[in-house]
C-alpha cells in the first residue's frame, strides 16, 4: 500500500549504483502510473517518462508544447507509486540555462532519480524523425552545466542526449557527448544512432554511462538485449512501447464495439477485475482501514 517503499534519495543512490554495476538496466516507458506497478512488479530495473507519451496523453504531438508544471505533476503521479528509480525526457530544459536549473530542483522535489535532456533547438522534433537543428555546443555546455549546478542531491543523474548524429554525423555527436562529460554529464544518450556497429563505436568513446532509446519505427535497430549488454550499453529505454499496445487495443476494442454492439466478444483479451484489485493493492488498503478503525475502537473504549 501506500506506494514507493523507498524514499527518493535511495531511489537515487540505486540508480548511481546499478549504472557503475556495467550490467543493462531496462527502464520500459510507463503512460501511466498503474502501469508503473506491472513494470516493478515484473522485475525490470527502472520506469522511463517519454516526453512523447506524455505529449501524446494531451493529445499533442511531440514538439516542445508541454510545460514543465505538466510534466512534473506526470512525473510525479507515476514516481510515487514505483520504489525502482524513475527517469524523464526533461527535453531541452524549458528554457534558458536559469530555467533549466529550476527544472532539476524541480524534478528532484517530485521524487525523479533523474532526467535527460537534449541538444535541439526549441521548439524540438521527435528525435527519430528528419528536420532537426541541434544549438551550438556552447549552448548545451551551458544547459548541462547550470543542471548540474542546480541539483542538490548529487546521486540525482543528469543524462545529455545528443541529436547530432543524424544532422553532422557520427563523430560529432561522439566530440559533442565529450564535450557535454566535461561538463558534468553523468550519462550519454545519443540519439538514433543506426544499430550494433555505431552504438559499440560510440560506447568505446565515451567514458560514462550509456542510453540507448529503442523506440519502435524509428532509425535504430531493434537489438535484443543480450547484444545491447554485449556492447557494454548501460541503459535501455522503450519509451513509447506500451502506449502503442495499448491505443493499438483501444482502437481494435471500439472498432469491435461499433461493428457488433457489445463488447461482449473482447471480455477473453481484458484484464479481469481480479487482477487490477491485485495490481493495486486493493486487499492492502482494505486492511490498513480496518486497523484503523479497531485501533480507533480500543483507543475509545
Amino acid at each position: 500500500m501506500l506506494h514507493a517503499s523507498l524514499p527518493a534519495p535511495l531511489r537515487r543512490r540505486q540508480l548511481r549504483d546499478a549504472l557503475a554495476s556495467g550490467r543493462l538496466l531496462r527502464f520500459p516507458g510507463a503512460f501511466n502510473a498503474l502501469s508503473a506497478l506491472l513494470i516493478q512488479e515484473l522485475g525490470f530495473e527502472g520506469v522511463y517518462i517519454s516526453g512523447a507519451v506524455l505529449s501524446a496523453s494531451l493529445a499533442l504531438p511531440d514538439i516542445g508544447l508541454t510545460t514543465l508544471t505538466e510534466v512534473a505533476e506526470r512525473s510525479h503521479e507515476i514516481a510515487r507509486v514505483t520504489s525502482l528509480p524513475t527517469i524523464v525526457d526533461a527535453d531541452t530544459g524549458f528554457g534558458e540555462p536559469l530555467n533549466v536549473a529550476r527544472t532539476i530542483q524541480v524534478l528532484e522535489e517530485k521524487g525523479l532519480a533523474g532526467c535527460h535532456l537534449e541538444d535541439q533547438v526549441n521548439p524540438k522534433r521527435c528525435g527519430h524523425l528528419d528536420g532537426k537543428t541541434v544549438v551550438p555546443t556552447e549552448e548545451m555546455v551551458r544547459r548541462v552545466a547550470a543542471a548540474v549546478s542546480a541539483r542538490r542531491d548529487a546521486s540525482f543523474v543528469v543524462c545529455a542526449r545528443t541529436d547530432v548524429r543524424a544532422v553532422e554525423g557520427l563523430g560529432a555527436a561522439i566530440e559533442r557527448s565529450k564535450a557535454y562529460v566535461e561538463a558534468g554529464a553523468d550519462m550519454i544518450f545519443p540519439e538514433a544512432l543506426s544499430g550494433a556497429g555505431e552504438i559499440e563505436t560510440f560506447r568505446k568513446a565515451i567514458e560514462v554511462p550509456m542510453l540507448v532509446n529503442l523506440t519502435e519505427f524509428g532509425k535504430t535497430e531493434l537489438l535484443p538485449t543480450t547484444t545491447l549488454e554485449s556492447l557494454g550499453v548501460n541503459l535501455v529505454i522503450y519509451p513509447v512501447t506500451l502506449l502503442r499496445l495499448a491505443m493499438g487495443a483501444t482502437e481494435r476494442a471500439l472498432r469491435t464495439m461499433l461493428a457488433e454492439g457489445t463488447q461482449a466478444r473482447l471480455v477473453p483479451e481484458m484484464q479481469t477485475r481480479s487482477r487490477l484489485y491485485e495490481l493495486l493493492g486493493y486487499d492492502d488498503y482494505t486492511s490498513f482501514d480496518a486497523a484503523l478503525l479497531q485501533a480507533s475502537e480500543r483507543a475509545g473504549g
